[in-house]
């Protein structure tokens, strides 16, 4: 099975042919500019046009167009349900007719997060697990679970979708989607400017004067022997701690997978989480092992492939 996958982020759209396992062809382009999905579209189908020609296959040869989508989305139903400030015109959008009437294939969508755990529980960190959550740590904080060898499917989508929402705090700062505590509004990219200057000396740290804060920065901020900074680390380290308990506790997975850049950091974070889990997590007999994802940004392109054969 060869299919056309497309991966939606906040400023960049990956396109790719993708083949049992493999890409054969990808090109990323920009998605920057606060532009709605409509007008991202046609740039779309055109790079999927090119990966095609490129690889000396077309459209008769292909079984589907499969897109990852950073909100929630009902895959049954093959439409955007909700955005958090992300191509907030999706829902609108009869995706299926579009890719039918410029490229006449099946089209098929999936919140990227559960795309991106399919593609590491055929291919990946997760194979061979039937029973599966992963975390991905950016600029927002995204969840997937996978029971019995299939993605948790509800009817208004939202089952085994937003574990970055998951409240950790009653007292918590206000998040994106409005709810109060959520793991993304205390451990992820977007709140990090905000962790930082709420700790002791943060008004007067290193940092102090950054609007945007990013992961490595924070990092070598705190090597650099910022304090602020290695309190904001220390509490974006816990908020993932409690996060990944919490989901434990939700969906007793046999393993739990972290995804996104931050993770290059692993010698510094995954013995962090190891230790909390085995230290909380109420699991009898034994520990969830925690493991870094292997397939990196290709991880939702790949996840194309098993969401189209138990699909179509």
């Amino acid at each position: 099975m060869t299919v056309l996958a497309i991966d939606l982020g906040g400023s960049h759209a990956a396109c790719a042919l993708v083949r049992a396992g493999g890409i054969l062809a990808s090109k990323t382009i920009s998605a920057a500019g606060g532009a709605g999905l409509k007008d991202l579209l046609p740039s779309v189908n055109k790079a999927l046009l090119e990966l095609m020609r490129s690889a000396g296959i077309d459209c008769a040869h292909c079984s589907a167009v499969v897109m990852g989508f950073p909100g929630i989305a009902v895959a049954r139903e093959r439409r955007v349900v909700a955005t958090n400030a992300k191509f907030d015109d999706a829902p609108d959008l009869d995706l299926v007719a579009w890719f039918k009437d410029t490229l006449e294939l099946p089209f098929l969508i999936e919140n990227d997060a559960r795309l991106a755990l399919l593609g590491e529980a055929v291919y990946g960190a997760a194979r061979g697990a039937r029973d599966a959550v992963m975390i991905t740590l950016g600029t927002g904080i995204g969840g997937a679970a996978m029971l019995d060898g299939r993605l948790i499917q509800s009817g208004h989508g939202l089952a085994g979708t937003i574990g970055g929402h998951l409240p950790l705090s009653m007292y918590g700062r206000t998040c994106t989607c409005g709810n109060i505590g959520c793991a993304e509004s205390e451990g992820s990219t977007f709140f990090l400017p905000v962790v930082y200057r709420e700790q002791p000396g943060g008004a007067e740290g290193a940092l102090a004067g950054r609007k945007a804060i990013g992961f490595a920065e924070l990092f070598e901020a705190a090597e650099a022997g910022d304090k602020p900074a290695r309190s904001a680390l220390d509490h974006c380290i816990r908020a993932w701690a409690v996060l990944t308990v919490g989901l434990i506790h939700m969906y007793d997975p046999e393993v739990v997978v972290l995804g996104g850049s931050v993770m290059k950091r692993e010698a510094q974070i995954l013995p962090r989480l190891q230790q909390y889990v085995k230290e909380h997590a109420w699991t009898p007999g034994r520990t969830v092992p925690l493991r870094v994802a292997a397939l990196g940004s290709d991880a939702a392109l790949l996840g194309a492939i098993p969401l189209a054969e138990y699909s179509l």
